[in-house]
């Protein structure tokens, strides 16, 4: 089993788009998705500063948008052996790796939840810090004496702490035994109760997507679960934003589904990390560079295999794709294979 996973915010760094406009049909899909979040991405991903895409509307998108570019230059799979899950706003990520949401669909959701959120962290002072090591049970007993929650438990002896800055300045003076701490590139207490002016809005507007059935399997953030249909998902897309991010339970359920080998998407690294201490043994390719991706397609040939009776990548005998929408309206490579 091949578990393809997508970063969170904070993963994101200057620059991060350079590279792979390189590849040809980038910079025009990257123009084209720009007017669906109401961002130049091509300018925020190739020339912002590091403070400048720490801004959550900004931040958001940016990652979503360089996930699928990624995604988009592997080849079609026929499902069987692959499952998705993505950290935070990567969960948005892996609905479209998925299939539930199109790629269009996804972005413009995740510049709404990015404008959103970013509104209810500018209410109140607020942020995350990760603290590493120490004994978990201990490290959420500390955080909740000084009125902070433990809004990501990560697996590999991290879990981040979110909530006041005064919260936050108290734990740097008091952190728990045996740990240490690390500021997020994060612009509020995100997977929190200060998160809830967000997720109202979000159910509002929630409505109007129409999801698909998942192709793929994907586990869920809320409790480790694997989520097969596509109302359900994103009613934990709207439920996420103001509650922990348990990825812990995300890893014992790849664990549990035999997961032998584990790809993260671009901006990668975190997730890849993270894996590597939790499943020793297991290959693990980080994509944060086009360089990436020879070993990246090998990785998801290898555990995808070619698609199932067709005659040209993500259609079927018939014409169509696996959704039955006409040739020539599919997206490319893995994104589309399970449109």
């Amino acid at each position: 089993m091949l578990a393809i996973l997508a970063p969170g915010q904070g993963a994101q760094t200057p620059g991060q788009l350079q590279p792979w406009l390189e590849i040809g049909g980038v910079e025009t899909r990257l123009r084209w998705w720009s007017e669906a979040v109401g961002i130049d991405l091509v300018d925020v991903g190739c020339h912002a500063s590091a403070d400048t895409i720490r801004d959550t509307a900004l931040a958001q998108p940016l990652i979503v948008a360089t996930g699928l570019v990624a995604a988009e230059q592997l080849p079609a799979i026929n499902p069987g052996h692959i499952v998705v899950a993505g950290h935070s706003v990567g969960e948005i990520t892996a609905c479209v790796l998925a299939g539930t949401l199109d790629a269009e669909s996804a972005l413009v959701f995740v510049a709404l939840r990015g404008r959103a959120m970013a509104q209810a962290a500018g209410r109140v002072a607020t942020g995350m810090t990760a603290v590493l090591g120490g004994e978990p049970d201990l490290v959420i007993d500390h955080l909740e004496q000084l009125g902070l929650t433990a809004a990501n438990r990560n697996g590999a002896g991290q879990i981040v702490a979110a909530g006041t800055v005064e919260a936050l300045a108290t734990l740097a003076e008091r952190p728990p035994p045996r740990t240490r701490l690390r500021s997020l590139s994060v612009a509020g207490a995100f997977h929190t109760h200060f998160m809830e002016p967000a997720r109202e809005r979000l159910a509002m507007i929630a409505a109007g997507l129409r999801p698909r059935t998942p192709g793929l399997p994907q586990v869920s953030n809320a409790d480790g679960a694997v989520i097969r249909t596509g109302p359900d998902l994103v009613a934990r897309l709207v439920d996420q934003v103001a509650a922990p991010v348990r990825w812990d339970l995300c890893l014992a359920q790849l664990r549990d589904l035999g997961v032998t080998a584990v790809l993260e998407l671009p901006p990668a690294g975190t997730l890849a990390g993270i894996a590597k201490r939790e499943f020793p043994g297991v290959r693990v390719v980080a994509v944060k560079t086009p360089d990436d991706l020879p070993a990246a397609r090998e990785l998801v040939a290898e555990y995808g295999g070619p698609p199932a009776d067709t005659d040209r990548a993500g259609t079927d005998q018939a014409g169509t794709d696996r959704a039955g929408t006409a040739v020539g309206e599919t997206d490319t490579g893995l994104v589309g294979a399970l449109r």
